[in-house]
């Protein structure tokens, strides 16, 4: 008779390793190589990577579907110009702004840790539009016009989109690094078991909540990140766009496309992603109600998103059945 047992996934191979390196290696090279242009489009590409990093990381090992976000996406972008004003460099306000976010969250998720299902996913939407109404109402942030991240002007554009561009790229891999060493911790598998069945992971001991705001302020930490590089790659923000729902909205497609639950799944969400977004956003409410279209079919006919079709193990996560 055959049996079987479950053995974790072993460490990633020295070829990976290499490749890995590589990239990176590439992907630094990039400003040295490239125009302003191309430059300035990755950065945004790096950006979609940290927010569907952070999104699938809530919802899809975490059970945490939220739809506010956008609120850490709109603190570290304000934060950042905040910072600038004390006369803190741009690029260690950016660093900092997204530290800020994530200390917010903290006493944050005291409250919205307390609900469940649909309750939590209202609950951080209104949160999200707390914050919008307080830098709204606030007109030493611009108000409801916006405002500027005037710090920046000191560099020269090219250099200026090389550094925004160096610091997305690491904010990428820390993010990617933080979620990977995660998941390989024991804390990967009782995430996921919260996810299934919540009531069950605790009655085995899983310490429920304290593993829920673990990862909701990591995510609060990387949305804050990726305001920050939104506003110094755009210069300019306005609080009905960076705190928009329309960031969910992305983060939702670019992970229900790519693969929830997966770690390389929205990668290639936000790959797709950036390349419809490139191609049709002018296009205006026909394109965010396309998206729309284009992620109920995913979670319909194809749950497990285009990585989940290739069924390819890249990285060394969760385990595997193996014949004794």
């Amino acid at each position: 008779m055959t049996t079987y047992a479950v053995r974790r996934w072993t460490g990633v191979s020295r070829i990976s390793s290499v490749l890995l390196l590589v990239l990176v290696l590439v992907l630094v090279a990039v400003p040295y190589g490239m125009s302003g242009y191309v430059v300035q489009q990755l950065t945004s590409l790096f950006i979609l990577v940290i927010l569907a990093a952070m999104w699938n990381t809530l919802a899809g090992y975490g059970g945490l579907v939220s739809v506010g976000q956008q609120a850490y996406i709109g603190i570290g972008a304000y934060a950042t110009v905040l910072l600038t004003r004390e006369q803190i460099t741009p690029y260690l306000a950016m660093v900092l702004a997204a530290v800020i976010a994530a200390v917010i969250a903290l006493p944050t998720s005291l409250l919205v840790l307390r609900l469940h299902g649909g309750q939590f996913a209202i609950g951080t939407w209104v949160v999200a539009e707390t914050f919008a109404l307080l830098v709204t109402l606030n007109q030493t942030l611009g108000g409801g016009t916006g405002t500027s991240l005037l710090g920046l002007n000191q560099y020269d554009p090219d250099y200026r989109r090389a550094y925004t561009y160096w610091l997305a790229l690491a904010f990428t891999v820390l993010m990617l690094g933080i979620v990977f060493v995660l998941l390989r911790s024991r804390t990967g598998p009782a995430l996921q078991a919260i996810r299934d069945d919540e009531e069950a992971a605790g009655s085995l001991g899983v310490r429920v909540l304290p593993a829920k705001r673990l990862l909701f302020v990591i995510a609060a930490f990387g949305c804050g990140a990726a305001g920050a590089l939104t506003v110094a790659n755009s210069l300019y923000i306005q609080p009905q766009s960076i705190f928009g729902v329309q960031w969910t909205a992305y983060m939702i497609f670019m992970v229900l496309v790519g693969g929830i639950g997966t770690f390389e799944g929205p990668l290639i969400g936000a790959i797709v992603f950036f390349v419809v977004q490139n191609l049709f956003a002018d296009y205006g409410a026909w394109y965010l109600i396309g998206l729309g279209a284009v992620a109920i079919l995913f979670a319909l006919v194809l749950p497990r998103g285009l990585w989940g079709i290739a069924r390819v193990q890249l990285l060394p996560l969760g385990h595997r059945l193996v014949r004794k």
